[in-house]
Formats: structure tokens, sequence, C-alpha cells
């Protein structure tokens, strides 16, 4: 694997775009045009990140990479709270890179455990056309998608790398989704109203969102069971990549997985 340091240099650049404040529904709150710059320096032993949003700028250097953060070989990445913990602010941020775009989400909830609110930010390198997509549909998520997912790990142990099939179907106006992995099938249903699929039998909802992305959580989270926190892209009709942040029942955050599927 490569180092986590390198890994986050492939971050590197210039990134235009912006910030999308939404609500747990959708709703939008605020959207801010942003540049956010990471410059390599010393040799890039050193990182300084710029972020202008707006009008305002705040400027970061590092050196080294805080407990809350991973990343994959490609660039791609996410931080967040290492511990869910009563009265206390829950969330994560998830980064998905491709070519010369980026798709970041940040999910938090609230000091109850509730989920808040989201801000979706889509970025292309300088000197890039960013060309998004539309508004992520159902439809564009029915078929069979066979993938490989990546998982690591907080305290380093070996990766795991597996192959995944996921199969979507429509089935009296509901949605049906079988997932394989690691010698492991679960078959849900959710129901869809307008862009929010809800999976009753786990309490888990997916908003599906601009540009192709999809964001899935639990409304509340609850201390003493496990849970985790996903985001997805749709970059192009036949490839997506989903990116899941997963906690045990103590509220310990335990692995991160990226997958990468293709329609077949």
């Amino acid at each position: 694997m490569t180092s986590q340091w390198n890994a986050l240099l492939k971050n590197l650049g210039d990134w235009e775009g912006s910030f999308t404040r939404l609500s747990s529904q959708g709703e939008l709150l605020k959207d801010t045009k942003s540049l956010v710059s990471l410059q390599g320096l010393n040799n890039n032993q050193t990182i300084r990140q710029t972020i202008r949003l707006g009008d305002n700028e705040k400027v970061l250097e590092y050196s080294s990479l805080g407990k809350g953060i991973m990343f994959f070989e490609n660039g791609a990445f996410s931080q967040g709270s290492i511990q869910l913990a009563p009265f206390s602010e829950f969330g994560a941020e998830f980064g998905l890179i491709y070519g010369d775009r980026r798709l970041r989400l940040v999910q938090l909830f609230d000091k109850n455990l509730k989920l808040d609110t989201f801000t979706l930010i889509r970025e292309c390198l300088a000197q890039t056309q960013l060309v998004q997509r539309p508004v992520l549909t159902v439809d564009a998520l029915l078929g069979e998608w066979i993938g490989e997912a990546t998982t690591i790990y907080p305290d380093f142990q070996q990766p795991d790398i597996y192959s995944t099939h996921m199969h979507l179907r429509l089935d009296n106006e509901k949605l049906v989704q079988s997932l394989s992995f690691a010698n492991r099938t679960i078959t849900s249903t959710a129901t869809i109203k307008n862009s929010l699929l809800f999976f009753e039998q786990s309490q888990v909802r997916v908003l599906l969102l601009p540009d192709g992305a999809s964001v899935t959580s639990p409304s509340q989270a609850q201390l003493r069971k496990p849970l985790f926190l996903e985001v997805g892209w749709l970059i192009n009709p036949n490839l997506r990549q989903r990116m899941i942040r997963s906690y045990n029942d103590k509220g310990e955050w335990i692995s991160l997985t990226l997958v990468t599927e293709r329609k077949s």
C-alpha cells in the first residue's frame, strides 16, 4: 500500500468549486463558491492548505495526519469522529477523486445524535472544466453492479480486498437491493419518496443528490448499536464509487471501505 502521506499528495493542486449546505431532507440552505489549494512545501514534507469560501480565507499547515483521517492509494479519503459519544457532535467528511474532479461530502449529527446537515462539495482542478452530472435518480442505479472493495483500518492492520456484487431492482414501486460481499449476502427493501430512499428494516436512509452523488445515514445514531455512514458517486452511467465509514457497537471507528463498481 502507498503510505498515507503519499496518498494525501494525490490531492495536491487548486480545486475550484462550491460548498452546498443542505438540510437533512436535502433542501438547499446555502451555496458558496470555493477554492481549496493544497500545496507541498519542504519537498512535500509539509502541506499548506488554503480554503477560500466566498470572501473568507483560512490557511492551515501540517506535516502529519490526525487519528480520524485515512487515505486510499488513489487519494480518496475520509476524516471525522473516531468515537460516537453521548451529547457530542458526530460526523465525517468523505472525499472521492477521479481524474481532475473531486466530490466531497460532510455528514453532521447534532448533540442528540440526530442527523442535522450535509455539505456537498463539487470540485475540479483549476484550468479544467467542471462538468456536473444531474441529480442522481433511482433509474440510474437499477441493474447489476460488479465491483472491488478495499477495506483499511485505523490500527493499520493489513487491508482486505474483495469483490462485490450489487443488484438493484424495482418491485411494486419499492427498491430491492441485494448486496453480496465477503461471503455474505444482504437483501433489503426501501420505500421511495422523491429523492429519499428509506430502508425500514435497518432504519437507514439514502438521499439522492446533484452530480450523481448519494449519501447514506441513519436518521438517528444510536449508542451501543453498530452503524455506518456512506457516500456514493455515479461518475458516469456505468461507473460508481462508494465509501463506507463503519463504527462498532461501542461507537468506535473500526474501518473505511472504498468500492469501485461497474454496471454489467
